[in-house]
C-alpha cells in the first residue's frame, strides 16, 4: 500500500516554472500526485521542473497558459483532463509583484497586478469547480505576509494579497458543501529568482532583522505546508490563512 499522501491525485500548479511554484510542484509529485506544471513565458524552466520530477519517479507535464486570460485558463484545465483524467488540487501560485511609491502608481501597474493576482485566481478557481469530482478538492492560494504587514512602496501588490485572503475565506464558506476546501499560504520574504531580479536583495538584511527566526525563507520552506493542505491530513481545515514567514507578521 502506498504511503504517499497524494497517490492517485492530480494537481495544477500555476506559475510553476521557478521559485515557490516549482518547489510546490516537485513536493506534490514526491507525494504521488500527477502534476501539471503551468508556465506563461518560461518553457525552459517548466521543462526543467518536469524533468526533475520524472527523474525522481514522478509524473508531470507542462502546459503553457497565461492565467490572467479566461480562454487560456479553460485550455489549461482541458489539457489537464486530457493528460491525467481528473483534477483534485489547484495551487493558485502565479503572480507578479512590482513596487511603486504612492505617487507613482499607474493604471497599467494596477491592472497588471489585479488581472493576474486576483482575477486570474478567481477565474482559475471557477474553472476548477467544473473539474472537481463528488469527492471534492483542495484549492490553495499563495498569498503573502504583505497582506497584513503592508510594507511601504508596494500598495498595489499588498492590496492584491489582502484580496486573496478575503477571497479564500469567502470561497471556503461557499464551497464547503461540495467538500472543496480553500486555504491560503502566506509566505514571508522568500529567496527566489523573482526576489533577485525584482530588486529585493538589498532588503534582505532589513527583513532578516524583523523576522523572529532570523533568516530569509526558501521555496522548500513553503512547499511542505502546501502538501499538507492538499492532503487528507488537513481534511478539517478550510478558510484559513497560514503564515509561513519565520514569525514575521
Amino acid at each position: 500500500m502506498s504511503t504517499q499522501k497524494l497517490a492517485g491525485k492530480v494537481a495544477i500548479v500555476t506559475g510553476a516554472s521557478k521559485g515557490i511554484g516549482a518547489s510546490i510542484a516537485k513536493h506534490l509529485a514526491a507525494e504521488g500526485a500527477s502534476v501539471i506544471v503551468n508556465y506563461s513565458s518560461s518553457p525552459e524552466g517548466a521543462d526543467r521542473v518536469v524533468k526533475e520530477i520524472v527523474a525522481s519517479g514522478g509524473n508531470a507535464k507542462t502546459v503553457q497558459a497565461n492565467v490572467s486570460k479566461k480562454a487560456e485558463i479553460e485550455r489549461l484545465f482541458a489539457e489537464t483532463k486530457k493528460a491525467f483524467g481528473r483534477l483534485d488540487i489547484l495551487i493558485n501560485n502565479a503572480g507578479i509583484y512590482q513596487g511603486q511609491p504612492a505617487g507613482e502608481i499607474t493604471e497599467e501597474n494596477f491592472h497588471a497586478h489585479f488581472d493576474l493576482n486576483v482575477l486570474g485566481l478567481i477565474l482559475a478557481s471557477q474553472e476548477a469547480l467544473k473539474y472537481f469530482g463528488p469527492e471534492g478538492g483542495s484549492i490553495i492560494n499563495i498569498s503573502s505576509v504583505v497582506s497584513t504587514l503592508s510594507p511601504p512602496g508596494m500598495a498595489v501588490y499588498n492590496a492584491t494579497k489582502s484580496a486573496v485572503d478575503g477571497i479564500t475565506r469567502t470561497f471556503a464558506k461557499e464551497l464547503g458543501a461540495r467538500k472543496i476546501r480553500v486555504n491560503s499560504v502566506n509566505p514571508g520574504l522568500v529567496e527566489t529568482e523573482g526576489t533577485h531580479t525584482g530588486g529585493f536583495v538589498e532588503k534582505f538584511d532589513t527583513f532578516i532583522a524583523i523576522t523572529p527566526l532570523g533568516r530569509i525563507g526558501q521555496p522548500q520552506d513553503i512547499a511542505p505546508v502546501v502538501v499538507f493542505l492538499a492532503s487528507p491530513d488537513s481534511g478539517w481545515i478550510t478558510g484559513e490563512t497560514h503564515y509561513v514567514s519565520g514569525g514575521l507578521r
